[in-house]
Order: structure tokens, then C-alpha cells, then sequence
């Protein structure tokens, strides 16, 4: 099963897992929550990411997701890839519904849900 990496700024992805887990009743994969603060030291926060994965990875790869692409989270993120990590960028609730909802999914097809899950739960309402 794959893992999931949750890196964002505060407790950003801390409350959306927690809208998730609302909906759907808990997570069927592996999972962590890294928080990232203004004042958190880099280097401290990344030897816990990295902790995490390997924690995380049970074989099958670690999925991280964080909030905004080019931010700290997202720094700290892209420093963990590796053949069996993949990062997206990005995170809203519609792509973590879609992660739960798709916990048997190898690594590269579980990534092309959340993306797809993420994209599509964007939408223009008018009026």
C-alpha cells in the first residue's frame, strides 16, 4: 500500500485530513502530517519528512502532497524525491477525498487521481 505525506504550511493539511476523515470515516492508507511554521528550522523539518517516508514506505512508495508549489512545505518536499516518491503540489479536499477513496492504486496511478481529483473538484459557479 502506498503512503501519504502530508507537508503544508501550519496546520493547512491538518485541517483538510480532518475535513476528509469527516466525510469518508478514516484513512485506509499510512499516513503522516508534517507541519511547517514561519519560524520552524528547514533542515529540522526535512530530517522528519524524511523520517516519515521511512516510516511510510511499505514497498509500494510514498505519495506527498503539499499546499503551494515553490513554498517551504514545497522545498522541504522536493528534496524527498526519489524513483519511489512522488510530490504534488497543490492540495485541496476534493484530491485528498480522491486519494482515500483509491487506496489500492499503485504509486503512479494513485498520483494521476489525486491531480485529476484536484483539478476537477475547481470549478467556476456562476449565476
Amino acid at each position: 500500500m502506498v503512503g501519504l505525506l502530508i507537508i503544508t504550511h501550519n496546520n493547512v493539511g491538518g485541517a483538510i485530513f480532518d475535513a476528509a476523515i469527516s466525510v469518508l470515516g478514516s484513512c485506509p492508507l499510512p499516513f503522516e502530517i508534517l507541519a511547517v511554521s514561519q519560524n520552524c528550522d528547514p533542515e529540522e523539518r526535512l530530517k522528519k519528512a524524511r523520517a516519515y517516508l521511512k516510516k511510510l514506505n511499505q514497498a509500494d512508495g510514498v505519495l506527498v502532497i503539499t499546499d503551494m508549489f515553490g513554498s517551504t512545505p514545497s522545498n522541504i518536499a522536493t528534496k524527498l524525491a526519489s524513483d519511489d516518491v512522488t510530490i504534488i503540489t497543490g492540495l485541496n479536499l476534493p484530491m485528498l477525498i480522491r486519494i482515500m477513496n483509491y487506496p489500492d492504486l499503485s504509486l503512479e496511478k494513485l498520483a494521476n487521481k489525486a491531480v485529476s481529483g484536484g483539478q476537477t473538484g475547481v470549478i467556476e459557479v456562476e449565476n
